[in-house]
């Protein structure tokens, strides 16, 4: 008995779906007219491009009745189309929920025209369509599914290109590739302005903090970029008022941080880069901030790693000669004496000698190297040497 209800039931189901599948534009029309009523966003879609939303409705219809005649022959056909609108409506940024409200409208009525052509035709036929009712909404619960599955995903790869196209240009920024034509786009898209003064500044990388790590070395409300990097990140920061103010002389222990000058424009970017890496370069161990306008004679030993060891074999070379331990007292010595502004007695107070100490240290200093620390060629060479020394000694395994 079951299965002859379910018999009659089918055949009430087709023979409504075949007429409504002959007045296909007639339903499209009033669904299109539906949406533009209780959907706000198809009704903008519409307004956009009326013919554009009439072919995916009528597409759909037609897939969706279609499925009613002959689900197995018709499914994969049916279930391609909606995942096509899922896609599109998500690349054209319609929202998800207006998507699937039309779908559910849709399926409404499908429904009310089944019930309306019974109706019609063989009233006493309506009571059979109850036992087919549950594979029409089934069938419009699945392809729902099927378009928030799309949409969701096609979300994700355009948040995936946007993020990539992102990175694209602020990497072609910051080394210094990036075309004249490009630059409105990359201003855009880092939400910067094309023409506005820049600094950049290079944190050295910890990978357990990235680029939220990186961010406390600025000011807060900084207007800044970060791009991750290997070895450092680098955030492309405008600078609006005093460039001092961007990033504090004080960071966290073990956070290096290196600032280029003042830059115009993002074209500028690029030189930038290269000059906060050189200040990071010269950032101590122990951390800190490191702008480049206040070291540039070290930074143009840095610069240049050749230059840097000749200097240092020139300079610092003699006292390879002494033991290991002696040549660090003196070296450590020279840059106390250095870093107290040439003052012998601050210089002892640091390293818990006597100022005598110091004195009979540099003059040992003077006569392996044959240099002059009077003099003031001697002195500035001096200097950079050991800025080159410690360069080197840092980059050692």
């Amino acid at each position: 008995m079951r299965s002859l209800i379910d018999a009659d039931a089918l055949r009430v189901l087709h023979r409504a779906a075949r007429i409504l599948l002959d007045d296909l534009p007639q339903l499209t029309d009033r669904l299109v007219a539906v949406l533009q009523e209780q959907e706000p966003a198809y009704r903008t879609a519409v307004e956009g491009d009326a013919v554009a939303t009439w072919q995916e409705v009528h597409r759909s219809l037609r897939h969706s009745i279609s499925s009613l005649l002959d689900p197995r022959g018709a499914r994969d056909a049916a279930r391609r189309c909606s995942w096509k609108i899922g896609a599109t409506r998500a690349e054209q940024g319609l929202p998800l929920d207006a998507v699937l409200h039309a779908f559910r409208l849709g399926g409404s009525l499908v429904w009310q025209g089944l019930v309306d052509e019974t109706s019609r035709a063989a009233p006493e036929d309506v009571r059979l369509l109850v036992h087919v009712a549950s594979d029409v909404w089934e069938f419009v619960d699945e392809h729902s599914m099927i378009v928030a599955d799309a949409y969701r995903q096609t979300e994700r790869q355009m948040a995936w290109r946007r993020e990539n196209r992102v990175r694209l240009l602020a990497a072609a920024l910051l080394d210094g590739t990036s075309r004249i034509a490009d630059l409105p786009e990359a201003a855009e898209a880092l939400d910067l302005p094309e023409h506005g003064r820049y600094v950049v500044v290079a944190v050295e990388a910890t990978r357990s903090a990235g680029c939220t790590g990186a961010q406390a070395a600025l000011a807060p409300g900084v207007r800044v970029h970060w791009h991750t990097g290997v070895d450092a990140d680098h955030g492309i920061v405008l600078v609006e008022g005093d460039p001092a103010t961007v990033v504090p002389d004080e960071q966290p222990p073990g956070v290096r941080v290196g600032v280029s000058g003042t830059v115009d424009g993002l074209a500028a970017v690029g030189e930038a880069q290269r000059l906060a890496d050189t200040a990071l370069r010269l950032c101590p161990e122990a951390g800190g901030t490191v702008r480049l306008t206040e070291h540039l004679p070290a930074a143009l030993v840095a610069s240049n790693p050749d230059l840097a060891a000749a200097l240092t074999d020139r300079l610092l070379g003699p006292l390879a000669a002494l033991e290991p331990a002696d040549a660090e007292v003196l070296l450590d010595t020279l840059a106390t004496w250095l870093a107290c502004d040439g003052s012998a007695q601050r210089a002892g107070r640091r390293l818990y000698c006597h100022r005598n100490t110091v004195l009979n240290r540099l003059r040992r200093y003077e006569q392996l190297t044959g240099r002059n620390l009077s003099r003031p060629t001697d002195l500035v060479e001096t200097t950079l040497a050991l800025t080159a020394h410690n360069l080197l000694h840092r980059q050692e395994p």
